[in-house]
């Protein structure tokens, strides 16, 4: 399986959690509502997959997919709301 197509829409930020992402996979199955949140240290990005009541609605299961959809998110995220994100307090930022 590959990553055909990713749509980012950020949210203000809370949390950590700066956009929910919607992943194409072979042109064929939209995954929607992934969250994407700030890592704490302020390395990148991770991924949460939504639940469908105690369980995940769908998750990877392999970690090559895994990775594979990890990489397709935070590179759009990157461009589409950069690094930084305007009233999001880092507590490792000591620029404020």
């Amino acid at each position: 399986m590959r990553v055909t197509a990713t749509h980012i829409y950020p949210v203000t930020p809370h949390n950590g959690l700066v956009a929910f992402a919607n992943v194409v996979l072979d042109g064929a199955l939209n995954l929607c509502g992934i969250g994407v949140y700030e890592r704490m240290d302020g390395t990148g990005y991770r991924l949460t997959y939504p639940l469908k009541g105690k369980s995940y609605a769908f998750h990877p299961l392999t970690p090559v997919l895994s990775k594979a959809i990890e990489q397709a998110v935070c590179e759009k995220v990157k461009t589409v709301i950069g690094n930084h994100h305007a009233g999001y307090y880092r507590p490792h930022d000591t620029s404020r």
